[in-house]
């Protein structure tokens, strides 16, 4: 293993958060292939726990797996400054694409580009998807049956449930390392004024749609309609699915939607709060409980209980591609478009950027035929 530099480290999230496509799935994939395959910066077993840990924690998959790593390298200073390079490239598209949004009143543009993008999407998270499984589980049936389940269940319901992850891993330690006492005879025992309570009220919100929602960067999106459509009623419907469609056209963390709904509250102070809001407790929950997590590591009951839970983060994540591919693939022009980008990938090791640039002109160009005809 070549541990970089932190200046190293810094460069490759600045670069991920400025140009990784594809959501917390992709993300997550990419941190694999690109620091435990390819440059080694961190081993197999750093990565599995740092997953691990991240899944069991609220907020987003991948803003936490890169405050894991960074926390691994060089402990509170590592973690801050690599939550800082990963999200504020795509914090700063989001706040000019709300600019942009107000100024000119739409992006029904990125909606027909979306089209392409959306289903190119699921051929980048399937491939992603595969790998991970690949790496975390080996040919441990029982985690494969854990991943089975978890597949169809996130698949079925739509949504990831912290208490499975937890049965998960508690099944899997008693059926690889149980405790010592269960051996154990049975007799033994829109723009507004950004006044400071609108700002307040903002960033509480959306702290609390960090530190309450368990899963990848998308299941947060139900939480954040009940709020900001239905509670508060700062966005409409509209609006809001042009939020989402803004988080998975830009590179980084999917839940910097946040930042596009912020602003439109509140201009960019409110887009920075909200920001705030869902990052701090993402970042609390890795940089606290971390060290206890790294002193517990070797425990053969801990490593069991990790096991079973990487295997549920992976089949949540398939579950996830399942989902997200009834969203994007609804005709014959994105089944095709799908099945390209994951062929190119498969093949040929097509940069995810560049996959997404055509795919983005693929969707307008479809578009303006329609349009055309």
């Amino acid at each position: 293993m070549d541990r970089p530099t932190t200046m190293d480290l810094l460069k490759y999230f600045l670069y991920l958060g400025s140009l990784g496509f594809g959501g917390p799935v992709a993300l997550v994939g990419y941190m694999q292939r690109d620091l435990v395959e390819r440059r080694r910066w961190f081993t197999k077993e750093e990565y599995m726990k740092s997953l691990a840990l991240s899944q069991l924690a609220p907020g987003p998959l991948a803003a936490q797996l890169a405050i894991c790593l960074g926390y691994v390298h060089s402990r509170v200073a590592g973690a801050t400054l690599v939550a800082l390079a990963f999200v504020l490239p795509s914090f700063v598209m989001t706040v000019a694409i709300g600019w942009l949004y107000v100024r000119f009143g739409g992006l029904s543009w990125m909606q027909a580009a979306f089209y392409g993008v959306g289903a190119t999407v699921i051929g980048i998270i399937t491939i992603a998807a595969y790998k991970l499984a690949r790496l975390t589980m080996a040919k441990d049936k029982l985690q494969w049956v854990i991943f089975a389940v978890m597949t169809v269940v996130t698949a079925w319901s739509e949504s990831e449930f912290l208490s499975l992850f937890v049965l998960c891993g508690v099944v899997t330690m008693l059926a690889q390392a149980p405790p010592a006492w269960l051996k154990r005879p049975a007799s033994a025992c829109f723009m507004v004024v950004a006044s400071p309570d609108l700002l307040l009220q903002i960033l509480w919100f959306f702290a609390k749609a960090g530190a309450f929602v368990f899963g990848s960067g998308l299941a947060i999106v139900p939480f954040l309609y009940g709020g900001v459509v239905q509670e508060y009623r700062w966005l409409t419907d509209k609006q809001f699915l042009d939020a989402v469609a803004v988080a998975m056209l830009t590179p980084g963390p999917v839940v910097i939607t946040v930042a596009f709904i912020g602003y439109l509250v509140a201009g960019l102070a409110g887009g920075t709060a909200a920001a705030v809001g869902v990052f701090l407790p993402t970042y609390l929950f890795v940089v606290i409980p971390y060290r206890w997590f790294d002193r517990f590591g070797e425990n053969p009951q801990v490593k069991a209980f990790v096991n079973g839970v990487t295997a549920a983060a992976a089949g949540a994540i398939a579950g996830a591609c399942v989902v997200l591919g009834r969203r994007a693939i609804f005709d014959l022009p994105t089944a095709l478009i799908a099945l390209a980008a994951f062929g190119l990938l498969w093949r040929l090791k097509v940069p995810e950027p560049i996959l997404i640039a055509a795919a983005g002109v693929t969707g307008l160009t479809i578009f303006w035929i329609r349009g055309a005809l």
